[in-house]
């Protein structure tokens, strides 16, 4: 009877040996990675608290499941519909990580299968809620705007099962042929606009530049004019001035005896033909008369 026990013992003992071996998240030991932390289940009661990277003794049977917490990228395409009715596709990129604190509520929600049965179908609902508010042509403008805006409704959406999102980003944005072809005709239209307006700007500018370049002109031989004309009434007053100063000098410098000597000094010789005087005088003396008595 003791060989018969022994033997079961021996046989249970090595019998959970092979399961730990084979299953070792489902024997006494367990390992977790890093970037991981470890659920456990045991017959359905999941704990909350995870356990963190690295070793630990379980009880038999519990099952440890490992749950990346690194921060994962997952990409989706989405076909969705514009407010104005027209089709567009375009790539979602979102950047996620599951808290370690929630991995826990996360498995007993959700399950291990989380990328599928929630993240996916958040991100398609939520694509389709935000390009439905914007126009076609408005989604190509503002394609980071819509990133944000993804990203603000998946958090509200999928925070509560622990799952962080970090960003969302639109990497491409395809609309059918015939509204491609129909804003490239558009875009050619305002190009074509804007280069004539440019033109017609270019034009303006040129001839404002020429108007004002012959108004300085004209303003400039106008300015010319008048300092000529300043000048050469200035060099005008300044020679009357001078001419009056010279002859009020030369009236206040004549004197008889000046006046006498000039006279002297200017005498050719000859007397005059006729003197005239009176009293004690010097007799008229008629030049002819006394040549002809002289004869």
């Amino acid at each position: 009877m003791k060989k018969i026990i022994i033997a079961a013992i021996i046989s249970v003992f090595l019998t959970m040996t092979v399961i730990d071996l084979l299953i070792p998240e489902m024997g006494f030991f367990a390992k977790v990675e890093s970037g991981n932390v470890g659920v456990v289940d045991y017959f359905g009661d999941v704990k909350d608290t995870p356990l963190k990277p690295g070793f630990h003794i379980t009880r038999y049977f519990e099952h440890v499941h490992p749950i990346s917490v690194r921060t994962e990228k997952a990409s989706y395409v989405v076909e969705a519909f514009s407010s104005d009715i027209q089709q567009v596709t375009m790539a979602v990129t979102i950047n996620y990580n599951v808290s370690e604190e929630s991995a826990g509520v996360l498995y007993k929600r959700i399950g291990m299968n989380y990328k599928d049965t929630l993240l996916s179908p958040k991100v398609q609902e939520n694509s389709k809620v935000i390009v439905s508010g914007y126009t076609a042509e408005a989604l190509i403008e503002h394609r980071s705007e819509l990133g944000k805006k993804i990203a603000d409704l998946m958090r509200e959406d999928i925070d509560p099962y622990g799952i962080k999102v970090t960003d969302v980003s639109i990497e491409n944005l395809d609309f059918t042929d015939a509204f491609e072809a129909a804003v490239e005709a558009k875009q050619v239209a305002t190009q074509e606009k804007q280069r004539a307006k440019t033109q017609q700007e270019q034009a303006t500018m040129e001839a404002q530049q020429e108007a004002e370049r012959r108004k300085i002109a004209a303003e400039a031989e106008a300015n010319v004019k008048k300092i000529n004309a300043d000048a050469e009434a200035y060099s005008i007053e300044a020679k009357a001035n001078a001419e009056s100063e010279a002859n009020k000098k030369i009236a206040e410098s004549l004197t008889n005896e000046l006046i006498e000597y000039t006279q002297a000094q200017n005498w050719n010789g000859m007397l005059p033909s006729t003197y005239v005087g009176s009293g004690d005088s010097v007799p008229i003396i008629q030049a002819n008369d006394f040549t002809k008595s002289v004869g």
